[in-house]
């Protein structure tokens, strides 16, 4: 696989295993973005950087995953991060059928089945 496709997603990785929570933005528009990207979407400009995210959104929608037990059930949702974009994740520490739209939730960085991944719990 190129290289400069696979890039911005090790990186993102490389962020997530040092505990940092990164989100990409441009430095001619301001606009921030995710997922990791080698150009801003729309524009095409390639002048991107790291930032941290503040690591607060509002829960957009959410759904459950229900699976044969004794698995359990899991929700996904997508969030709205402070930070401009949305993006697909997991509200842990309430049931799955229970993820209110529209709560405040803030991200935490977890295990996921291939290494850490931004999750997110309630807030307050």
């Amino acid at each position: 696989m190129n290289d400069i496709v696979t890039k911005p997603e090790a990186e993102f990785a490389a962020h997530l295993a040092q505990g940092r929570f990164m989100l990409q933005r441009s430095k001619s528009t301001g606009k921030v973005f995710f997922y990791p990207r080698v150009m801003a979407p729309g524009t095409g400009e390639q002048d991107l950087e790291w930032i941290e995210a503040s690591g607060r959104g509002t829960v957009y929608s959410t759904t459950v995953i229900r699976k044969k037990p004794p698995e359990p059930s899991y929700n996904v949702a997508l969030i709205d991060l402070d930070d401009g974009p949305r993006m697909m994740s997991r509200v842990e520490g309430v049931a799955p059928d229970a993820v209110p739209i529209g709560a405040r939730v803030r991200a935490f960085i977890g295990e996921g089945p291939e290494g850490p991944t931004v999750l997110f719990t309630l807030e307050g």
